[in-house]
């Protein structure tokens, strides 16, 4: 069993950036995809960005190009930098992970609230 532990939300101006956190407790992620998730109030959740420790990084194409997605395998920890933030971004962003031949991602963290202000 995974724990996941996101940090790093919290209130930014359109804009703006912010460094969201993933702490998971496995000792070793090299076996997982990581990605991060959002979900905005009233819509359904969609994928940001994920990353495998081979070096592999998928973003979404409305997050191209202002989302990164980085890892440190030693801190067991994934991050989602976020730059340009827009009001409409607002929402609460999910880490995940899957075991590599998973199907699906297996793991959730409880999610942290970024909310873009105008």
């Amino acid at each position: 069993q995974v724990q996941l532990v996101e940090s790093g939300g919290g209130l930014v101006q359109a804009g703006g950036s912010l460094r969201l956190s993933c702490a998971a407790s496995e000792r070793s992620l090299s076996t997982y995809t990581m990605a991060w998730f959002r979900q905005a109030p009233g819509k359904e959740r969609e994928f940001v960005a994920a990353i495998t420790w081979s070096g592999g990084r998928t973003i979404s194409d409305s997050v191209q190009g202002r989302f990164s997605i980085s890892g440190d395998n030693a801190k067991n920890t994934v991050y989602l930098q976020m730059n340009s933030l827009k009001t409409e971004e607002t929402a609460v962003f999910f880490c995940a992970a899957r075991k590599y031949g998973s199907p699906a991602y297996d793991f959730w963290g409880q999610g942290t609230q970024v909310t873009v202000s105008s």
